[in-house]
């Protein structure tokens, strides 16, 4: 175990990938040399030679199509987009060639080597072009998988997972975390499985459920509500698509409530669906309505970042509500 923050894990398990298959390839907008614009593939390049890691074009349609083109051809291809505000040129790619090359041809080829990183959220004073939670957008497509980690040990085994996953993966980088989430981190291979809900802290009151950067707020909320009594069951989702609705529902099952919190704003945001499942699965069983604690219906502020994040505040007072319902 070697203590990491979440960038050098992330950097272990390209590492690792790329030291046990040649067929991993790593590349995007200045991740050779330059290591990235959070230095997330320092080395690599150094390591494995500019067949292996190398920069590309400033086009992110572009990297997509080619990481479509090697992973149709059997290579194991790792694309960064260097924010995930800059995904959407890449948009059709995703949605109708990654996710449908499988479907389309009856399962005779497939891109399910694919893995695309894009560090995603705000906290770091970027405004509206640089603070931007987009899994929503993607889980409307049948086809992908996304995954959001919450850690650096979280980070890790989930991005080996996703690496060697046999379907395209977008997998979301909780940037605020990058240098300030920091744990212990195994320095052989290791893989989480996708599609798997965590349960983090179990509690009888009230189930509390997020993923990736506001896993650290609900931490914090959490804390707070305890200390008026309140027992909270805590689940990080991990895997937004497909997600895990067996371990949610038999958590509502057993607390009769639910809160679900995320940075994106909230109309469209991917808690409504949570909602709507859950109340379908769990109805006559819920104590409140289900709450959501999520980003505001505007473009990301610089300003009043803080005002827009759904802060430990926030959910703190949403566990409260909902508890005295």
């Amino acid at each position: 175990m070697t203590k990491m923050n979440m960038l050098q894990a992330i950097n272990s398990a390209l590492d690792t990938a790329m030291a046990e298959n040649d067929k991993v390839l790593c590349f995007g907008e200045d991740v050779g040399v330059f290591g990235g614009v959070f230095r997330a593939t320092s080395n690599l390049q150094q390591k494995y030679g500019k067949d292996r890691c190398f920069n590309t074009p400033l086009v992110e349609q572009g990297i997509v199509g080619f990481a479509n083109g090697l992973a149709a051809q059997g290579s194991v291809p790792v694309a960064e987009i260097q924010f995930a505000d800059y995904i959407f040129p890449a948009f059709d790619q995703i949605v109708n060639e990654s996710a449908k090359f499988r479907y389309r041809s009856g399962n005779l080829f497939d891109v399910g080597g694919l893995t695309i990183r894009a560090p995603y959220g705000g906290g770091i004073a970027g405004g509206l072009y640089h603070s931007q939670s987009p899994e929503a957008y993607f889980a409307h497509t049948p086809g992908l998988k996304i995954v959001v980690p919450r850690n650096p040990h979280q980070a890790k085994g989930l991005l080996l997972g996703a690496i060697h996953d046999p379907n395209p993966t977008l997998f979301f980088e909780p940037k605020r975390l990058y240098r300030a989430s920091v744990g212990e981190v195994p320095d052989e291979d290791y893989r989480l499985p996708l599609g798997e809900a965590e349960v983090i802290k179990e509690g009888t009151d009230i189930t509390v459920l997020g993923w990736g950067a506001q896993m650290e707020v609900i931490d914090q909320a959490v804390e707070r509500a305890e200390k008026d009594g309140i027992s909270c069951e805590v689940i990080d989702l991990r895997t937004i698509l497909p997600w895990d609705v067996e371990t949610v529902a038999n958590s509502v099952l057993k607390t009769g409530r639910l809160v679900v919190t995320h940075e994106a704003p909230l109309t469209g945001g991917f808690a409504g669906e949570i909602a709507a499942t859950i109340q379908d699965r769990c109805f006559l069983y819920l104590e409140s309505p289900i709450a959501r604690v999520t980003g505001i219906d505007t473009p990301f502020p610089l300003v009043l970042e803080k005002e827009h994040l759904p802060n430990a505040l926030k959910v703190y007072e949403a566990i409260k509500s909902s508890v005295e319902f």
